[in-house]
C-alpha cells in the first residue's frame, strides 16, 4: 500500500446490495489483529453483524450511526468496560487498520461511535457481549455505491496545514 492510497480513502456511508463473504470479514479481521496495542492487551473483540433486525437498530444508536443500516455487513468494536487510559487509543489503531484492508479488498468503510454511554450499553446487549465487554464502535462495510453528484457535503472537506498543525520546539 502506498501512501496516495491512505490519503485518498474516504469514509463510505452509501453501499451496493452486494453481500460481503464472511470469508473476507474474517481476512479483515485477521490482518487487522496483527495492530500494536498498548502492553500487548489487545483490548478488542469483533462482532460482524449480518442481521438486518440488529443493523437497523444499531443504526439508531447515535447521531451519526444512521449510515449502519443500509451496510452489508457492520462490525461492532468491542472493548472491556473497564478501560485502560489508553483503551480508546488502540480501538482507533485497530479500526484504522480494519478500514485499510477493507480498502485493499475494494470494501468501503465508515467507522462510527456509538454514543452516549447508554448507546453503547444497547449495542453491546443487540450483539450478546460477554459481560464485561462494551460497544462502543461500530465500522459499516461494504461495495460502495456510487458517489452522489449532487447536493453539497455537510462535512468540511480539505485538511488544515501543516503549518497549523505541527510546532516545533
Amino acid at each position: 500500500m502506498d501512501i496516495r492510497s491512505v490519503i485518498a480513502r474516504r469514509s463510505v456511508r452509501t453501499f451496493e446490495a452486494s453481500p460481503i463473504p464472511r470469508s473476507t470479514v474474517a481476512l479483515i479481521i485477521d490482518q487487522a489483529r496483527w495492530t500494536g496495542s498498548a502492553r500487548n492487551r489487545q483490548p478488542w473483540r469483533f462482532v460482524a453483524v449480518y442481521d438486518q433486525g440488529i443493523r437497523s437498530q444499531l443504526a439508531g444508536l447515535g447521531a451519526y450511526a444512521g449510515h449502519l443500516e443500509a451496510a452489508p455487513v457492520v462490525l461492532v468494536l468491542l472493548s472491556p468496560v473497564a478501560q485502560q487510559l489508553d483503551t480508546e487509543f488502540d480501538l482507533g489503531r485497530v479500526a484504522q487498520s480494519i478500514t485499510l484492508v477493507a480498502a485493499e479488498l475494494g470494501l468501503g468503510s465508515c467507522i462510527t461511535s456509538l454514543y452516549p454511554e447508554a448507546n453503547s450499553r444497547i449495542a453491546a446487549d443487540l450483539v450478546s457481549a460477554d459481560p464485561g465487554w462494551a460497544a462502543r464502535h461500530a465500522i459499516a462495510l461494504g461495495v460502495p455505491a456510487p458517489k452522489p453528484t449532487v447536493g453539497r457535503s455537510a462535512i468540511p472537506l480539505g485538511r488544515r496545514s501543516v503549518a497549523e498543525s505541527l510546532r516545533f520546539l
